[in-house]
């Protein structure tokens, strides 16, 4: 939602309102339906970025540690 992260970088929303050819009313009703949205998604986000990094980082580990040969 590009006009919710306007409106929260300052815009006024009744620029974005008319910008965008909405009524003020159907902006609030998408704030109050989407204006968490936005910020568990971005924890969620972090969360996963930790994540990927904790693997790559053990992944590397793995691929360092020699290897047993099967081979007799």
């Amino acid at each position: 939602m590009a006009i919710l992260k306007q409106a929260e970088a300052g815009t006024p929303i009744t620029e974005l309102c008319s910008e965008h050819g909405m009524s003020s009313a159907t902006f609030y009703k998408w704030r109050v339906k989407y204006g968490g949205l936005y910020a568990s998604l971005m924890a969620r986000m972090k969360e996963l970025e930790e994540e990927n990094r904790r693997l790559k980082k053990m992944y590397a580990g793995e691929r360092l540690r020699p290897q047993s040969s099967s081979k007799p």
